[in-house]
């Protein structure tokens, strides 16, 4: 009697220290939840101007490739390329990124990002109005799951190496496609094989957040040249001409900040 009073006690017990993890473990998650919704609304109550996204842009570009632009490419990159999201009517909304694209595009959102069907002779598949560029997969999952009410209906094209082959890729890429989301190196490689097209690319989104390292796609030396490449390659002519715009999505360091340190 007395092993089997001990073994229903150490059971009992057993099924306590289960439900003592599962409540601790479900706090743990809150928690974790909690903060990266605070992170956002954090990032999302810094959101630079078009004026303090240009200083740093032409910054980064500058100093990461020692090149100094020209008085006509001056010119062109003016305030009007970079897209503001601290005013507006996206202010009001729940401040994700999705909200704020629909600000961006205007009323033609729906039609641009959302609607599914190829239209012969007037949109080409493999082309999207958005493109989200960030430092890695994980990330640029992250930023989908914002952009999801825009992409129920046309889903949105994961350009990233990680778990994804090239090969369905270039497969997905022959649907239409609105909205895609990637890394620097295999957006560029989709280009190169001539899987991606940019005939419809509008927005462009910088992601700005930084992982836990503190590295951003502007900072991490290897994924920061892929960028610069990706840019240089495909991206700056149709900026300097007005056929593109920019987003840099999530807080901005000064230029004066970054000097000083």
């Amino acid at each position: 009697m007395g092993t089997t009073g001990a073994i229903k006690k150490r059971k009992r017990k057993s099924k306590s220290e289960v439900k003592s993890k599962i409540k601790i473990n479900g706090k743990k998650k809150n928690k974790i939840e909690a903060m990266a919704d605070k992170q956002q609304r954090n990032d999302a109550a810094q959101l630079s101007t078009a004026s303090q996204q240009l200083e740093f842009f032409l910054h980064q570009y500058q100093s990461s490739n020692g090149v100094q632009l020209s008085s006509l490419e001056l010119d062109s990159l003016k305030e009007a390329r970079f897209i503001e999201l601290c005013h507006g009517p996206a202010q009001n909304t729940t401040r994700n990124l999705g909200e704020y694209m629909k600000v961006a595009f205007g009323s033609s959102w729906k039609e641009v990002l959302c609607e599914k069907h190829i239209q012969e002779g007037q949109l080409d598949p493999g082309n999207p109005a958005l493109l989200v560029i960030s430092l890695s997969a994980l990330r640029s999952l992250e930023l989908l799951r914002e952009l999801r009410p825009l992409t129920k209906d046309c889903h949105a094209a994961k350009l990233f190496s990680k778990h994804m082959k090239v090969e369905e890729q270039v497969f997905m890429l022959k649907n239409r496609v609105n909205i895609s989301s990637g890394t620097p190196s295999r957006i560029k490689k989709l280009i190169d094989m001539e899987a991606l097209g940019l005939s419809r690319l509008a927005v462009i989104v910088l992601d700005m957040h930084t992982d836990v390292k503190g590295y951003s796609l502007f900072t991490l030396p290897q994924v920061r040249n892929e960028f610069w490449d990706l840019y240089k390659s495909f991206l700056h002519q149709p900026l300097l001409k007005g056929d593109l715009r920019i987003c840099l999505y999530g807080p901005v360091p000064s230029v004066s900040e970054r000097k000083k340190k």
